[in-house]
């Protein structure tokens, strides 16, 4: 099976898939994991080291895995690891060997009005994600953009946190919710299948944030979705 597998691994009828895997913090832990993936028929394009310490390590791992694979080949694979703990395994279009934070900087600095809607479309794939929508402050909280895939109705907070901040609703949905102050702004982003956020993903999209709202343009780009906003209102 693994062979079938391994065969078709790279083309059209694969997939890419995200694993967070925590492993021992010791020699060798790494190899029995790439082996096991290897042996299912994964191709593994990337890994991640999310964090160490405590004698453990939080590892993200990006493979080609077969459309008509089962992901249960993966997991039962992994699963004859002593002392390892998957935490999740989720589709991704994050392409490996990228800098995908690079090019969407470099596009926001010339998007102009487009900017916030940029980078709300781009935040999924950034992180591996579903959704992202920005909303108003302001009760009741209006969407002004939302990227594809977000449902009619956003869970935004209650209240708008201070800084960006994981959490985890109810419902399994895996949020980051975080201000946009100047702007008047929440925005959310969402995962609905995989791990929730990792503190270092809270970490990145704080960093993008910062940059984001220096642009000179940014302030356009929210009076354009209030603009929208308001005649939707109308209509």
């Amino acid at each position: 099976m693994a062979d079938n597998l391994r065969s078709g691994a790279v083309g059209e009828a694969s997939m890419l898939l995200r694993l967070r895997i925590a492993v021992p913090d010791r020699p060798g832990s790494l190899g029995q994991v790439t082996s096991a993936l290897g042996s299912a028929g994964a191709d593994i394009t990337q890994v991640i080291v999310l964090e160490r310490g405590d004698g453990r390590a939080v590892d993200d791992f990006t493979v080609y895995w077969p459309d008509a694979a089962p992901r249960e080949y993966l997991i039962n694979a992994l699963e004859e690891i002593d002392d390892i703990k998957i935490e999740g395994v989720w589709s991704t279009r994050e392409a490996p060997g990228t800098y995908p934070e690079l090019e969407i900087l470099k596009f926001l600095t010339t998007a102009g009005e487009r900017a916030l809607a940029t980078l709300i479309d781009s935040m999924p794939v950034l992180f591996s994600a579903d959704w992202a929508a920005a909303g108003t402050e302001r009760t009741p909280r209006e969407t002004v953009y939302s990227s594809w895939r977000a449902p009619e109705i956003i869970p935004f907070p209650a209240e708008t946190p201070s800084r960006p901040v994981a959490s985890t609703l109810e419902s399994g949905l895996h949020l980051i919710t975080a201000p946009l102050p100047p702007l008047a702004l929440s925005l959310v982003l969402a995962r609905a299948e995989g791990p929730d956020f990792h503190r270092i993903e809270v970490h990145r999209l704080t960093r993008i944030l910062e940059i984001f709202l220096m642009l000179p343009a940014i302030e356009r780009g929210a009076d354009r979705a209030f603009r929208n906003l308001a005649t939707r209102a109308r209509d």
